[in-house]
C-alpha cells in the first residue's frame, strides 16, 4: 500500500512545492510600504522663478540622512544643502540654492518606511521653461538587486523557523509529552531554533546595504552595522537574538531533564515550560509587530498585539501540523504517535484558527479600507489568496479529524490483539522450557544407570589392571582439562553469536512493527491527509511572508489618488488659477507675498494651496492664515476656508466647494504678530 501511494505523494508535494517557487519569484523586492502623496513643486510642474526648497509628503512617517533627499539640475550636479528635515507631519524638506537658472530639475529620495522597508523614486519640474537633463535615475528600486533578494530569502526563512520552533515546542508541550524523546522530533524544533537564529544575522548584516546603495561590499561595513543597531529595525533583530538565546535554554530543558522524568514529574515541569515557552514565544513574535505593518497605521496600539496573536495562531497551526507529519513519516515503530495526541492537536488547532479568523479579520480591515480594494490592489489579490488557502486547509483538516476518531476507535482493539499475542508468545515460551527440562531430565537417568553397570562389572579386575586403568585415569584427567579450556572458547563464541543473533532479531521486531504500523488503513489515511496539510501550510507560509512585503491596499489606493490628482492638475488644461498678493502688516517682517493656488478653478471641489514668501522669495511662517471666498453678484459668502499648515510657508485644503462659476473674491488674513494683520484680496473666474 505504500509503494502504491509513494508516487502521489511525490506528485504531490513537487506540485505544491511548484507553487512555493512560484509565489517566491513573483515575489520581486519589498515593495514600499509608504507612499509619496504629495511634493512642492508637483510632479511635472513648471514654475515662474525657482523655488525656495522643494517638499515631498509621505502616507506615513519615514527616517532619511543627508542623501535621502537630492535635487540634481540639469547637467546633474546637486543644487540642495544635504540637510533634509522634517516640517511637521509626514513632511519633509529640503533648502535649494539661491538663484538657480531655468531648466528641469530631477528630485530623487531614498527613505526607509516606518514599517522598516525601504522606498525610493524620482520626479522633475521645470523652472521657467522644460529643457533637456543629463540626468539617469537608476532603474532598480530600494531593496532590489542581489542584496534585496538575499534579504528576502532571510524573511522567509525566519518565518518559517519562527513556526516550526513555536509550533514544534507547543506540539509536544500540550499533545505529545513523550514525543520529547523522540530523536526526530528534537531535530525538527532544533532545525527550527538553527533557521530562525541563522536568518536573523543574516538579515542584521544585510540590513545597512538593502536600505541603501545595495552594494554587497557594504554588508561588512560595521559602521553602517552601528547605523543599523540605532533603527527600529535594528532594535528588534538584536532583541529576536537575546530571545533565541532564552530559547535555546527552554529546548534543553524540554528534550534533556523534561524527558527524563517520569509521567507525573512531567505534569508538574510541563506548567512551568508552558509559561516560559509563550513568554519567549510571544517575545518573538513582538519583534516583526513592533517593526513592520502593525507598528504604523491606524490604531497601532491595538493592531500590534492583535499581530503578535496572529502570528503565534500561524506557528502553533503550521508548526505544530509539520511536527505531526514528521512524527507520522519519520517517527520509530516502538514509538507511535499515539490517537490521543493527534485528538489533541486537533483541538488545538481549531483554536488556533478561530484566533486566526478573528485577528485575520481586523488585519484586513486595516490594510485595505474598502472592499474594491481587495481586487485593485495586490495586497488584497494576495489576502483573497491566502483566504482561499485557509479554507482548503480548513476542509483537508476535517478529514484528518475522522481519520482521527477512526484511529482512536481502533486503537482499544489492536492493543487487546497485541497483549493476547504477547500472552502467547509467553505460554510457547513456558511450554518449550518445561519440555527441555525432561528431555535433560531422562538422558541423566540413563547415563546414571550405564555408569553403574560399568562400575559392577569392572570390580575384582588384577592389580596390572588396575594400573591400566590408573593410566587410562590418568590420561582422562588430562582430556578433562583440554574439554574445558574448549567449552569456555565456544562459550565466548557463543555469547556474541547470541547478541548478533539478538540484534538481528530486534531489527526484525522493529521491522515488523513498523509495517504493521504503515498497513493500519486509518493510520495511512491520517498520514496522508496530514502530509495534504502540511504541503497547503507551506505554500500558505509563503503567501503570509509575500503579504508582510507587500505594499497594504489602503496606502496603495492613497498613492494612486495622489497621482492622479497630481497628474491632473498639472495638466495644460485644468483651469488652475494662481493669484499673487503682496502685504504689509505694518510691523517689522511684516512685509511679503501670498501666493494662492486654486485647482481646478471649476465649480465642485478644488484644492487650495497658500504660500507666503519674503520680499527676497524665501519662504516664512506666519501666526496665522485665513482665506475667504465670496461672489458678491449673486450675494453668496463669504465662504470661509481653514487651511491646514504642511511645511515652511505653505498651507493647503482639500474639497474647498465652490457652489457656481462666475467672478470669485479670494480674500486673504494675514496675521504676522499678535496684533498686526491685514486683508488683502484679490478677484479670478471661476468655472
Amino acid at each position: 500500500m505504500t509503494q502504491t501511494i509513494a508516487p502521489r505523494v511525490r506528485t504531490l508535494v513537487l506540485l505544491l512545492l511548484a507553487a512555493a517557487c512560484a509565489l517566491l519569484a513573483g515575489a520581486g523586492p519589498a515593495s514600499a510600504h509608504a507612499a509619496l502623496t504629495g511634493s512642492d513643486p508637483r510632479e511635472g510642474a513648471v514654475v515662474d522663478k525657482a523655488p525656495a526648497q522643494v517638499s515631498l509628503t509621505f502616507s506615513e512617517s519615514v527616517s532619511m540622512d543627508d542623501d535621502s533627499l537630492r535635487v540634481l539640475d540639469p547637467k546633474g550636479k546637486r543644487v540642495d544643502d544635504g540637510k533634509p528635515s522634517g516640517t511637521g507631519g509626514t513632511a519633509y524638506s529640503v533648502k535649494l540654492h539661491a538663484g538657480l537658472p531655468d531648466g528641469t530639475y530631477t528630485v530623487t529620495y531614498q527613505v526607509v518606511s516606518a514599517d522598516s522597508h525601504p522606498v525610493s523614486g524620482a520626479y522633475t519640474f521645470s523652472v521657467g521653461a522644460p529643457s533637456e537633463t543629463s540626468v539617469t535615475v537608476s532603474g532598480q528600486g530600494a531593496g532590489g538587486g542581489f542584496v534585496g533578494g538575499l534579504y528576502g530569502v532571510g524573511r522567509y526563512v525566519s518565518y518559517a523557523g519562527f513556526a516550526v520552533l513555536v509550533g514544534g515546542a507547543a506540539f509536544v508541550l500540550a499533545c505529545w509529552p513523550r514525543g520529547s524523546g523522540v530523536r526526530v522530533v528534537q531535530r525538527f524544533v532544533v532545525s527550527g531554533w538553527l533557521s530562525l537564529t541563522a536568518a536573523t544575522l543574516l538579515l542584521l548584516l544585510l540590513r545597512g546595504s538593502y536600505t541603501g546603495s545595495g552594494k554587497v561590499a557594504d554588508i561588512f561595513d560595521l559602521g553602517l552595522l552601528g547605523d543599523v543597531l540605532q533603527t527600529k529595525a535594528g532594535a528588534a533583530l538584536v532583541s529576536r537574538l537575546l530571545l533565541l538565546a532564552a530559547a535555546a535554554l527552554f529546548i534543553a530543558v524540554l528534550f534533556g531533564a523534561y524527558d527524563k522524568r517520569e509521567d507525573e514529574e512531567k505534569r508538574d515541569l510541563t506548567f512551568g515550560l508552558a509559561v516560559g515557552g509563550s513568554v519567549v514565544a510571544v517575545g518573538l513574535a513582538a519583534t516583526w509587530a513592533m517593526s513592520e505593518h502593525a507598528s504604523v497605521g491606524l490604531q497601532a496600539g491595538l493592531a500590534m498585539p492583535v499581530d503578535v496573536v496572529h502570528l503565534i495562531a500561524v506557528a502553533t497551526w503550521l508548526g505544530g501540523l509539520t511536527a505531526l507529519l514528521v512524527a507520522l513519516y519519520r517517527g520509530p515503530a516502538d514509538t507511535p504517535v499515539p490517537a490521543r495526541a493527534v485528538s489533541r492537536f486537533s483541538r488545538v488547532a481549531f483554536g488556533s484558527v478561530i484566533a486566526l479568523v478573528v485577528t485575520g479579520t481586523y488585519q484586513s480591515w486595516r490594510q485595505l479600507g474598502s472592499w474594491t480594494a481587495f481586487t485593485d490592489t495586490r495586497y488584497g489579490q494576495l489576502l483573497l489568496v491566502k483566504i482561499g488557502l485557509v479554507a482548503v486547509l480548513v476542509g483537508v483538516a476535517y478529514f484528518s479529524r475522522r481519520w482521527t476518531a477512526q484511529l482512536a476507535e481502533a486503537t482499544p482493539a489492536v492493543a487487546a490483539g497485541a497483549a493476547a499475542a504477547r500472552r502467547g508468545e509467553k505460554g510457547a515460551g513456558k511450554a518449550s522450557t518445561k519440555a527441555s527440562a525432561n528431555a535433560s531430565a531422562k538422558t541423566g537417568a540413563k547415563a546414571g544407570t550405564k555408569t553403574s553397570g560399568d562400575a559392577s562389572a569392572k570390580t575384582g579386575t588384577k592389580a596390572s589392571g588396575n594400573a591400566k586403568v590408573a593410566e587410562k585415569g590418568s590420561g582422562t584427567t588430562k582430556g578433562s582439562g583440554t574439554a574445558q579450556e574448549s567449552g569456555a572458547a565456544k562459550g565466548t563464541g557463543g555469547s556474541q553469536r547470541a547478541a548478533q543473533l539478538a540484534r538481528q532479531r530486534a531489527a526484525v521486531d522493529a521491522a515488523r512493527q513498523k509495517r504493521q504500523r504503515d498497513a493500519d488503513p486509518n493510520r495511512f489515511g491520517l498520514r496522508r491527509s496530514v502530509l495534504a496539510e502540511a504541503g497547503i501550510a507551506v505554500v500558505l507560509l509563503v503567501v503570509t511572508t509575500v503579504l508582510t512585503q507587500t505594499e497594504p491596499g489602503r496606502t496603495e489606493e492613497e498613492a494612486k489618488a495622489a497621482g492622479t490628482s497630481s497628474a491632473g492638475s498639472s495638466a495644460p488644461a485644468t483651469g488652475a488659477v494662481t493669484l499673487d498678493m503682496p502685504f504689509d502688516t505694518g510691523s517689522q517682517n511684516g512685509k511679503g507675498v501670498v501666493r494662492v493656488e486654486l485647482d481646478p478653478a471649476r465649480v465642485g471641489a478644488n484644492d487650495l494651496h497658500l504660500y507666503v514668501e519674503r520680499p527676497d522669495g524665501t519662504a516664512f511662517d506666519i501666526p496665522e492664515v485665513k482665506v475667504a471666498l465670496t461672489q458678491k453678484a449673486k450675494d453668496i459668502g463669504p465662504l470661509p476656508v481653514a487651511p491646514d499648515h504642511i511645511t515652511t510657508g505653505h498651507w493647503s485644503a482639500s474639497g474647498v466647494q465652490i457652489p457656481m462659476a462666475g467672478d470669485w473674491e479670494v480674500s486673504v488674513t494675514v496675521r504676522t504678530s499678535d496684533i498686526d494683520q491685514v486683508t488683502i484680496s484679490k478677484n479670478t473666474q471661476i468655472g
